[in-house]
């Protein structure tokens, strides 16, 4: 069993197995559908969708809202974590002159999808219609092109490691637009005192001070005795606290533990994201995204389930702005950034990589799915414009099988350690 839920995890199955249930069910039985989506778990509570009643705001928590809003916190959480450890700890993905031409490619790579996807819509005439959801062609899945890269590149090629430094910087610009350009409500930023309130007194109490009282103690006893008998749960209050700002702030209560997760002790040194080196370490930070791991894949599949259940009639003209947006924007933006950083500004690709690669990178980086369909539901009301957005990221798929057919073409050569 534990093999099998390796696979299981590993391969992303149960994001697969919800989007497929939900498809199928939303074509199926519509009506049932939706009704299991907006099923409402509880009336004026305090979290949860808001709505103006009387002059005076009231919140329904719905199934929708728990899944969207609450427990994808921890996905984006798993993802801030690897970002933090990428730009702050020692041999860092993104430290240094290394990390230069993998970032202006991501660059390319987000510029790239916003142009294709405004461009064919004003070429349309449904500009005003379709605007907010510039963003959603921009985002790379960076578990499923990391599998696919593998299958096209082989393990051991530098691509690979390309491929994750670009996936890395993409899902941190996708945090900041998220955060910026798609807000819940009208902006109330007095409530982020509250959010990085909590971080900086857990970071003060729980962190820096344990070590401070430790300085010259080579068995750390403060610091131990915080692991020991306190644990997570003082960041997990601090975590509460910090979405709850978010949430009232206006800004997307999916980014509400962004701020508490620089808090957590970590290790002294980044392996980088699928390193197998990081299954070992024992630091704090590591041990709450081990522990998470299994629940964040339950929560994947519900999130596949509730997103991704789209009326095959909704397809169209978004649909094509945000396949198009990504299956070409993408790799034309990578390719191009890329090659700037690479050859005029002279910053070259790793050892062993070639520029035909690069192009398959590109490739690779379409596949959008997951947070596509997560920007697409913030980027616009439920309707026929989300629905049709939220299709053209489910075909994003489609990008892996053009990048398999495009590793060929190039020549790419597979390196399998």
């Amino acid at each position: 069993m534990y093999r099998v839920w390796n696979y299981v995890s590993n391969y992303s199955l149960l994001l697969i197995a919800g989007a497929g249930i939900g498809l199928i069910w939303a074509n199926t039985s519509p009506d049932s559908y939706h009704s299991f989506l907006q099923m409402v778990i509880a009336e004026n509570f305090l979290i949860g969708e808001a709505r103006v009643e009387g002059g005076s705001i009231s919140r329904t928590l719905t199934l929708h809202f728990l899944v969207n809003d609450v427990f994808m916190a921890f996905f984006f959480a798993i993802a801030a974590k690897e970002v933090w450890e990428a730009v702050a700890l020692e041999n860092g993905s993104l430290r240094g002159k290394k990390a230069l031409t993998p970032l202006i490619a991501t660059a390319g790579g987000m510029l790239g999808p916003i142009a294709v996807y405004l461009g064919l819509a004003a070429f349309l005439g449904i500009f005003e219609t379709v605007q907010r959801g510039w963003a959603i062609p921009t985002a790379t899945d960076i578990a499923f092109s990391y599998l696919v890269g593998r299958i096209v590149f082989g393990a051991g090629h530098p691509a690979i490691r390309f491929l994750l430094l670009l996936a890395i910087a993409d899902d941190a610009a996708g945090l900041i637009i998220l955060a910026i350009f798609y807000p819940t409500g009208e902006l109330q930023p007095m409530w982020l005192l509250l959010s990085f309130g909590a971080a900086i007194i857990v970071y003060l109490l729980c962190n820096w001070l344990p070590r401070y009282f430790d300085r010259g103690d080579q068995l750390r006893r403060n610091s131990t005795w915080m692991r020991k008998k306190l644990s997570f749960w003082p960041y997990l209050i601090a975590g509460a606290l910090s979405w709850f700002g978010f949430q009232e702030a206006g800004i997307h209560p999916a980014l509400g533990l962004l701020p508490i997760v620089p808090t957590i002790p970590h290790a002294d040194r980044a392996f980088g994201v699928f390193a197998e080196a990081e299954s070992y370490l024992t630091d704090l930070l590591n041990w709450i995204e081990h522990r998470l791991k299994s629940p964040v894949e339950i929560v994947l599949f519900f999130f596949g389930l509730m997103n991704a259940g789209v009326e095959f009639s909704a397809i169209s003209a978004p649909t094509w702005l945000v396949l198009l947006g990504l299956i070409i924007g993408k790799p034309v933006g990578i390719f191009a950034m890329g090659w700037i950083a690479a050859r005029p500004l002279g910053l070259g690709l790793p050892d062993g990589m070639r520029m035909p690669d690069l192009f398959v990178v590109g490739m690779v980086a379409a596949i959008g799915f997951t947070v596509a369909l997560f920007v697409a539901s913030v980027a616009f009301p439920a309707g026929p414009v989300q629905d049709a957005a939220k299709m053209g990221a489910l075909f994003s798929f489609g990008a892996g099988a053009l990048a398999i057919i495009a590793g060929l073409l190039m020549r790419v050569e597979k390196v399998r350690d």
